[in-house]
């Protein structure tokens, strides 16, 4: 067991905040950091150009739409007419960013994201609001918890799941300028900032937020923060020392950083608002079990649809809570060969 620390080595130059400090932590969206990153996007490019299907205001698009007015256009609630109308704007040269919740686009649009979009490589950006469990009160029908799974399977798609708000701005600028189809996910209930606007980030490239020798936790989107308070909370009650990776880019991934935690580690668990089955974590999986197979557990949504209720209780009532990350660990720990 090792003694490191979230403020020491790799994870140091990561400049991240005291994520311990409940009391100054700062609790913003990350569907924020989007409508941040959108209109700083649209004044370095005019070439980008906002679509809402009627919910520029849920996703963030309202800032972008007052900013850059003639970069704006709303069609209403048509989410499979706003992948094609994108298609041919980005044919034109155009770098349309599309938005609407998850669940229904890509979810209600999938068949034109994966034609329009992707079997074209045209460079249209989705914007999938409102992801996983924590929309809350909006239930079953609104929680896209199988977002991830139908759009990495799709030739040519990166698939982004930044930390927090801070991170989705900089996601947001990053897939602006590097063409290709994209989908980014983000959520609507308030989360941890746990970045600074010196945290480093580039698309295909894992971070190390916390060092430790004994368990890797891959984790991505706002269940990063959980992971990070487990491993804490592992040190001093178990001595268990986690290193934390935040595996924002699901597609491509980072396969050299997972291969070299999983060497080091010996034991991986995988943290993600989203279906046990076909996500970020089975991606890791697959990576791991061609190269280098270790123990291994998987947080998340285990096969069942969501409810109606409080974002924070339904985190942890389906699963994704620091309680349930440390017994995860702890079960790759005991699994690992000794």
């Amino acid at each position: 067991m090792s003694d490191t620390s979230v403020l020491e080595g790799e994870a140091h130059s990561m400049h991240l905040v005291d994520y311990r400090d409940a009391a100054s932590l700062k609790q913003v969206p990350t569907r924020n950091g989007f409508g941040e990153g959108l209109i700083e996007a649209g004044t370095r490019n005019a070439n980008v150009i906002a679509i809402c299907a009627d919910l520029a205001e849920s996703t963030r698009m309202e800032g972008f739409k007052k900013a850059h007015p003639s970069q704006y256009f709303e069609i209403g609630v048509a989410e499979q007419m706003l992948v094609a109308m994108a298609g041919g704007l980005a044919a034109a040269g155009k770098i349309p960013w599309i938005a609407s919740y998850a669940m229904f686009n890509p979810g209600r649009s999938w068949e034109q994201v994966r034609t329009i979009m992707a079997l074209n490589e045209t460079n249209v950006k989705i914007a999938g609001a409102h992801a996983g469990v924590s929309v809350g009160p909006d239930g079953a029908t609104h929680q896209a918890i199988e977002d991830i799974a139908i759009m990495r399977v799709i030739p040519h798609m990166m698939v982004v799941v930044p930390c927090d708000s801070v991170q989705t701005k900089k996601a947001t600028l990053a897939l602006s300028e590097k063409f290709g189809p994209a989908y980014l996910r983000f959520a609507r209930d308030k989360s941890a900032i746990v970045t600074t606007d010196q945290t480093p980030f580039e698309i295909g490239k894992a971070q190390t937020f916390r060092d430790g020798g004994d368990v890797a936790i891959v984790a991505c989107g706002i269940l990063v923060y959980n992971a990070l308070i487990a491993a804490d909370e592992l040190a001093r009650e178990d001595g268990i020392e986690c290193r934390v990776i935040n595996n924002h880019t699901i597609k491509p991934m980072d396969a050299p950083a997972i291969l070299t935690a999983a060497r080091e580690c010996g034991a991986v668990v995988t943290v993600e608002e989203h279906q046990k089955h076909a996500g970020m974590g089975s991606r890791v999986a697959e990576i791991l079990v061609q190269e280098h197979p270790v123990p291994m557990e998987f947080i998340g949504v285990d096969d069942t649809f969501g409810q109606s209720g409080d974002p924070v209780e339904l985190i942890e009532f389906y699963g994704m809570g620091t309680k349930s990350i440390k017994e995860a660990a702890r079960r790759a720990y005991a699994r690992k060969p000794r």
